[in-house]
């Protein structure tokens, strides 16, 4: 298989960073501020990577609210439990929220 070229970027982490420019091959790599999986800001922060689950979640939560007509906690929390806590847990080995701010939001 070959290396796909294309899809390589470079993420230029932390403050003072001279964001040089490199090549593999002939070819110059893009740079990129994110990702899909991490988003960070130029301080190593992820509050927008919290904010994004937190979403997500809450799209979840809303739509589960529109569709289902008990209200019963039998009912709901195996709803909520599966689609809902799965966003609000992926890569939560990574997270560690520094912030009382990006705490409160995952609550």
């Amino acid at each position: 298989m070959k290396f796909n070229k294309a899809k390589c970027k470079v993420l230029h982490m932390g403050q003072g960073n001279p964001k040089h420019k490199y090549r593999l091959g002939g070819e110059w790599i893009e740079s990129s501020s994110e990702e899909k999986d991490l988003v960070l800001d130029v301080k190593l922060n992820m509050s927008q990577q919290y904010l994004l689950a937190v979403q997500k979640a809450n799209c979840i939560l809303c739509c589960i609210k529109r569709s289902v007509a008990s209200r019963l906690g039998e009912v709901i929390l195996p709803l909520y439990s599966a689609p809902v806590r799965s966003h609000l847990e992926y890569c939560i080995q990574l997270w560690n929220p520094q912030h009382k701010k990006d705490m409160d939001l995952l609550e």
